[in-house]
């Protein structure tokens, strides 16, 4: 059987990308806490000592922009001047206006935000049933911040990357092949220790031990031997352009819309949602390995123009058509439907701008303000098996 080489790569929350996205992100669920129907797209630019916030809101209530900023900024650990941005003395611009009426008038009667195609992949390759390359990754940047805000690692800074190339037996993952952890740091600390911490707190405790094994993979840290200079002083980061790190590190295909800072009446949200649910419950149901579904959809039209099912293959007993015929039995794309069956008004979504929005358990929380416990990562039960079942005759 013959092996390949795939990677994917995830950006720790103090990148500056992820930081627009975070900020997007917790002005949406703010204003949601207020106004469940708010409509929002939200943008954000940040750079040394500024964060530029602009889009489209139509809303009834009044949150404070620059507050929502300084906060997210401070939960994610730029408190210090010396790092760019600081979330105490950093200046906030802001340019918010009303949502076209052009586009209300088809959201209004319950039709999709935009025309456009989303993608969903779901894969039994690991249990969380994601592509392991875009898993590992992230992984590995969520530790990267635990070890520093934990204190293990304290002359860590937020700003950091890491990419899993694993070898693939056929489409089964046989081991992790090389892996690039780069992050940013304090300038006092040496690269030998640099290195020794990270391959040992970071690296080790992430990584299955079945797939990595150092003396058969490559491992660089910090590459360059020096990342002092990181966040939004090093790049300045915009609102949506990490689509990639947030889906399926480039195994599954992208319709190219990105997520953070819109609310659930833009199908570029909300049907990439339904996808991934839908595509889960397939591979969940033992109807396939691996499922892509696309769901295509014109602006003020309530249903999918298009759905289209690809199993690679790996489908068991059905056919990809039979699927399709399934999936419209069982699911309601709508744009409406699909905000009402995951709950898309609630204030869940700051949590999902960084480290992904697929492959993360789902919960029950207060997310905002101490606010009514919501489902978190909603689209990620497996709830619709049995349906699926039936709808197969199984």
């Amino acid at each position: 059987m013959s092996r390949t080489l795939f990677t994917s790569e995830s950006v720790t929350e103090g990148h500056p990308d992820k930081i627009a996205d975070q900020i997007s992100d917790a002005v949406l669920d703010h204003l949601l806490a207020k106004d469940p129907l708010s409509r929002v797209a939200c943008e954000t630019l940040v750079t040394t000592g500024v964060a530029v916030v602009a889009g489209e809101v139509t809303t009834e209530a009044y949150v404070d922009i620059p507050d929502v900023v300084r906060g997210t900024l401070h939960r994610i650990g730029y408190t210090n001047a010396s790092y760019g941005i600081d979330s105490a003395t950093c200046a906030v611009l802001t340019s918010l206006d009303r949502q076209s009426p052009d586009i209300a008038m088809g959201v209004d009667t319950g039709g999709a935000g935009d025309q456009g195609m989303m993608f969903g992949y779901a894969s039994d390759e690991t249990e969380e049933l994601m592509p392991a390359p875009i898993l590992f990754a992230h992984r590995l940047t969520r530790r990267l911040a635990e070890v520093r805000k934990e204190g293990l690692l304290p002359w860590l800074r937020p700003d950091g990357k890491a990419q899993v190339t694993v070898e693939y037996e056929g489409d089964r993952p046989a081991r992790i092949d090389t892996v690039v952890v780069s992050t940013q740091h304090d300038e006092d600390i040496s690269l030998a220790d640099l290195e020794e911490g990270v391959r040992t707190h970071v690296v080790a405790p992430v990584l299955p031990a079945e797939l990595y094994d150092l003396s058969n993979a490559t491992l660089h840290i910090n590459p360059t031997g020096r990342f002092v200079i990181g966040g939004p002083h090093g790049d300045a980061g915009l609102t949506g352009r990490k689509i990639i790190v947030d889906t399926y590190g480039g195994m599954g295909r992208h319709g190219g819309g990105a997520f953070s800072g819109k609310d659930s009446t833009k199908v570029d949200r909300s049907a990439a949602y339904a996808a991934r649910w839908a595509a889960k419950n397939v591979v969940a149901a033992g109807f396939a390995r691996r499922c892509e579904i696309q769901l295509a959809y014109a602006i003020g039209v309530e249903h999918p123009v298009s759905i289209h099912v690809d199993t690679f293959g790996t489908a068991s007993g059905v056919s990809d058509i039979d699927l399709v015929r399934a999936l419209q039995e069982v699911f309601d794309f709508r744009p409406l439907a699909i905000i009402e069956r995951l709950g898309l008004r609630q204030p869940i979504f700051t949590p999902t701008a960084a480290y992904g929005h697929f492959g993360r358990q789902p919960e029950r929380r207060a997310v905002v303000d101490g606010g009514e416990d919501v489902w978190l990562f909603p689209w990620e039960r497996s709830d619709r098996v049995e349906d699926l079942r039936t709808a197969l005759g199984g």
